[in-house]
């Protein structure tokens, strides 16, 4: 669903004149090489495990990050393998796991994430999916970046921390559900059936957050993302009483439906703007300098009815989906056979609504564009909840910044953003539990994101380091006094496997 998604824009290239900076890649990571060795062995078996919908493998990715917590030394009283059922037919599982402090003076935390993958077919990569590899300074793999990669980081960042004798003054709470990429039935259960079991102050969502650098290696500015746009589908259905393909009628369902989705590819909702996608265009704004987009987005912070500005700043690949409520065409179905004129013609739009804004009334609008001879219906397996904006505190913002400039990079902006997709944490938002996108991992140009895409990766050093990120952000938010350690000697990621660079 979201991912990373799904998941969150990352900010735009600053301008390529300048002279390049050092590749990231090739710095040495702060994660000692024992443990380095131990990520990236739970890494591989979590990328090799398909847990994708309807193939019942989510069991066993959950086995695996509780065998990790078990071996940390967390009893089995307090480790929860929930079944549930995602959809009709497709089992599935959540994990809840709970370290609870010796002598607790808050409320918990909640790290959230999900253990699901979107599917990957072979025969469309470049190599197996679901067969982890080391190349070029990346780790490939389907969900190397949506999430395992944030549900290995935060279970090692944990386990490291017990090993170091690190004793919490509040429980950290861990929730990794099995059906984010399709219903989210996991988070539904999770913030409300099961809220006993996951019930905290704030939750630190992995599954997002950060941002990465631009192709010549500058920081672009980590984001924290604090809403969400709301998830929902409708359908798009033409009727027609057919007849026989030898006698063309002058209506068609496929044609009628063709020209709706003529006019949703052109239509454009009135742009919004909010205190999360505000703070984004601020900063995008000061990158940009005096360009012809940095204007436009002053023109529209200054004016955010001013749609002309929202579309050239909408017209960067980067921005996309950050100015107003976007639905497009996504799944096509129609007709019974090849020699009959078609009864029925349907069309799956899937829409990214803004914030406070309900889906009835997309659907409304949805339904005077595209005209008297479509039905446009919400998908009935799911009806999207706006969700409001979660405030955020200094502790956590500070918490996150400190983390980014010690791990990452010292000239990392740190700033709240809207996230276009959508996560488990709008579940909780919706409950009434802040929820924070937070995640330190970090990519190398924002136009190279793969996460739902073909060979999916991450920089081998991201991944490393994600797991220092996050134990730096427990220590301090659940530690005596919010005190940090310091961060180990730098050492060298591990050399890459042989073979071509991707």
């Amino acid at each position: 669903m979201m991912k990373r998604a799904i998941a969150l824009v990352l900010a735009a290239a600053l301008s390529t004149a300048a002279t390049a900076a050092t590749d990231p890649r090739t710095l040495p990571t702060k994660l000692e090489p024992a443990w380095q060795a131990k990520v990236r062995e739970v890494f591989k078996q979590a990328i090799e495990i398909p847990s994708v919908h309807n193939r019942g493998q989510t069991q066993k990715m959950a086995d695996l990050l509780a065998s990790q917590f078990r071996a940390g030394g967390i009893p089995d009283s307090d480790i929860h393998i929930m079944p549930y059922e995602a959809l009709p037919g497709d089992n599935t599982v959540a994990l809840i796991v709970r370290w609870r402090s010796p002598a607790a003076t808050k409320k918990p935390i909640l790290i959230l994430g999900h253990m699901d993958v979107v599917e990957a077919k072979r025969e469309d990569w470049k190599f197996d999916p679901f067969v982890f590899r080391e190349e070029g300074g990346y780790f490939l793999g389907r969900g190397t970046s949506d999430m395992k990669n944030g549900d290995v980081a935060t279970t090692m960042a944990a386990v490291k921390l017990m090993s170091e004798g690190f004793k919490p003054d509040r429980d950290i709470i861990f929730f990794y559900s099995g059906d984010e990429e399709t219903r989210g039935v996991g988070a539904t259960l999770g913030s409300t059936k099961w809220r006993n079991l996951t019930d905290a102050e704030f939750g630190l969502n992995a599954d997002g957050g950060c941002g990465g650098y631009d192709e010549n290696f500058r920081p672009l500015g980590c984001q924290l993302s604090i809403a969400e746009k709301t998830f929902q589908t409708y359908f798009f259905t033409t009727h027609n009483p057919g007849g026989h393909s030898s006698r063309p009628r002058p209506d068609n369902a496929i044609y009628d439906l063709a020209d709706a989705l003529e006019k949703l590819r052109t239509h454009r909702f009135q742009p919004m703007l909010n205190p999360a996608n505000r703070g984004y265009f601020e900063q995008r704004a000061k990158q940009e300098g005096n360009s012809p987009l940095g204007q436009a987005i002053r023109r529209w912070l200054a004016n955010p009815n001013d749609g002309e500005a929202a579309d050239i700043v909408e017209a960067s690949p980067i921005d996309l989906g950050l100015t107003r409520t976007r639905c497009v065409a996504t799944m096509l179905s129609g007709g019974h056979a090849d020699n009959a004129l078609p009864q029925t013609a349907r069309a799956t739009v899937n829409c990214r609504i803004m914030p406070g804004v309900q889906p009835k009334d997309v659907q409304a609008e949805l339904q005077a564009m595209a005209g008297p001879k479509v039905e446009v219906t919400p998908d009935p397996n799911y009806i999207g909840s706006p969700t409001p904006a979660s405030p955020l505190p200094p502790e956590v913002l500070n918490a996150v910044t400190r983390a980014i400039h010690t791990v990452v990079d010292p000239n990392m902006d740190v700033f709240p953003v809207m996230a276009a997709g959508a996560s488990d944490g709008s579940f909780f938002r919706a409950q009434g539990m802040p929820v924070y996108d937070v995640d330190g991992s970090w990519g190398i140009s924002p136009l190279d994101d793969r996460a739902h895409g073909l060979d999916e990766r991450i920089p081998v050093r991201a991944m490393y380091d994600d797991v220092v990120y996050w134990t730096m952000l427990m220590r301090e938010l659940a530690g005596p006094g919010g005190a940090t350690p310091t961060p180990a000697p730098a050492q060298s990621p591990a050399p890459p496997e042989r073979g071509l660079a991707l």
